[in-house]
């Protein structure tokens, strides 16, 4: 299944101006007399390929099933069951709160699905039954193991050829090193070193008791516990100087009001705003928050923002896009998101699916901001970054280069039961540009929480934006 944990291919243009759909209320002609009523559309039912993301699945009406599919293999994914939905769409939940809506487009042989916290639909195609390979027992071993790992790569990663690396030449190297005698230990060494050079901070290898592996660009870290705490306290310390950070959505966001009638918004993640942790309690808790910060009076003595999100690990798009929505008068384009589509072709995606952000139904914010950005910046604190850059006003990032990972996350299941999680999408600028691998840079360049910055005391992004906000 593809979800959230939270591309640097050239892109083919998408259209330069992308306008909003207006939709106008008709009116429609009354029924003659004695004509029976239209009976409502029906959920889809069936079996369903995905375009693009290397799935099939079973829908029965009550239960879906995900059954994750490569040239070489078929294993059954996740199980949800029916909870609701109305005429047309049907909404399934699987017991880790993901919800899944799957809806009828008028023709028999397409449908869509949609998944809560990922903006956009993938697009369904009737097939008649499973996979031949669905319906085997899978084969396990390393050998077997080795053979879906390299082959769900193949098929979905798009970033080989911007990041120089030729991945039939790992096959090559690597598989005569597998056999039925290789350890897990064995094993899990190989894979580490065939991702290793992606450095990719979307791709991890879970292999239970074994180890697990991810990794970070170059000098840059993954946020943590360990590492947000501290500097959050810096932050309390230094730049607040006494002036109290309100914290919300048990502690993942945090608010101050600084001298000078700027505000302070400290956003350390898009995910587990509420114990549920699921998009429908997020969102709620993530208005509730916002309601309190941003009230009519609050926003009329604003003289600048500051949004921090120097550690953000990342969460749902669809958060991301709501918070936008407190800092616009009007919608406007955010980005477009495609997935690649083809197992043979890594330059072939799906259409490009434009997102805007909407202007909130609440008191909102409409003056200058300052974005803080860097290496721990991930996921979908880019992905939001990326929304506020064609944001209506004054608008400036400061510090360092994002993470420069923005797919959702695709979650793998191999043969023996160990996970592998890869990107296979990429968000485009209105030009159709990605900041896929180098992230996205800042306008104004400052270091972020480095070692010299620390030992001297200093923040100087902070202060550069306040700077900035205060002319």
């Amino acid at each position: 299944m593809q979800l959230r944990s939270g591309s640097g291919t050239i892109c083919r243009t998408i259209a330069a101006a992308a306008l909003l759909a207006v939709t106008a209320s008709v009116a429609l002609p009354l029924a003659p007399a004695g004509a029976q009523p239209s009976q409502p559309p029906q959920p889809p039912a069936g079996v369903w390929q995905v375009d693009g993301y290397g799935e099939v699945f079973s829908l029965n009406g009550s239960r879906l099933q995900e059954y994750q599919v490569t040239g070489v293999s078929c294993i059954k994914g996740v199980a949800a069951g029916r909870a609701g939905g109305q005429a047309g769409t049907a909404r399934y939940a699987n017991a880790g709160g993901d919800v899944f809506s799957v809806r009828s487009t008028g023709r028999p042989d397409r449908a869509a699905m949609h998944i809560d916290g990922s903006p956009g639909d993938r697009g369904l195609r009737r097939i008649a039954a499973l996979p031949a390979d669905c319906l085997k027992e899978k084969p396990g071993g390393p050998v077997a193991a080795f053979d879906v790992f390299w082959q769900t790569f193949e098929e979905n990663y798009p970033f080989f050829a911007a990041k120089g690396i030729d991945w039939q030449a790992v096959r090559d190297r690597y598989r005569p090193r597998i056999g039925p005698r290789t350890t897990d230990a064995e094993l899990f060494a190989v894979f580490r070193e065939m991702v290793s050079p992606l450095h990719d901070a979307h791709v991890a290898v879970f292999a239970g008791e074994t180890g697990r592996f991810g990794m970070t660009r170059p000098g840059t870290v993954m946020p943590g516990e360990e590492l947000d705490t501290k500097v959050t306290s810096y932050i309390e310390k230094r730049d607040l100087k006494g002036t109290e950070l309100r914290k919300f959505a048990r502690g993942r966001i945090g608010y101050a009001e600084l001298p000078g009638g700027q505000g302070y918004l400290r956003i350390s993640g898009f995910a587990g705003y509420a114990e549920a942790n699921d998009f429908a309690a997020n969102s709620a808790v993530l208005d509730e928050a916002l309601d309190t910060i941003f009230t009519r009076a609050s926003t009329a003595r604003l003289r600048g923002l500051i949004i921090d999100l120097r550690i953000n690990g990342g969460g749902s798009d669809s958060l991301g896009l709501q918070l936008a929505g407190r800092f616009t008068g009007r919608p406007y384009f955010a980005y477009a998101k495609r997935a690649r589509n083809d197992p043979a072709d890594a330059g072939r995606f799906t259409r490009p699916q434009p997102q805007y952000v909407q202007p909130a139904a609440a008191p909102r914010y409409t003056g200058p901001i300052a974005v803080l950005t860097g290496g721990s910046t991930v996921s979908a604190g880019e992905t939001f970054t990326q929304a506020l850059m064609e944001r209506p006003g004054r608008t400036v990032r400061i510090g360092e280069n994002t993470q420069g990972v923005f797919s959702d996350a695709m979650e793998r299941e191999l043969p023996g039961g160990w996970q592998i999680r890869l990107p296979n999408e990429e968000f485009l600028t209105r030009s159709g540009g990605t900041f896929d691998g180098p992230g996205i840079p800042p306008q104004l360049r400052e270091p972020v929480f480095t070692d010299e910055e620390f030992a001297k005391g200093r923040d100087s992004a902070f202060d550069r934006a306040v700077a900035v906000l205060g002319h």
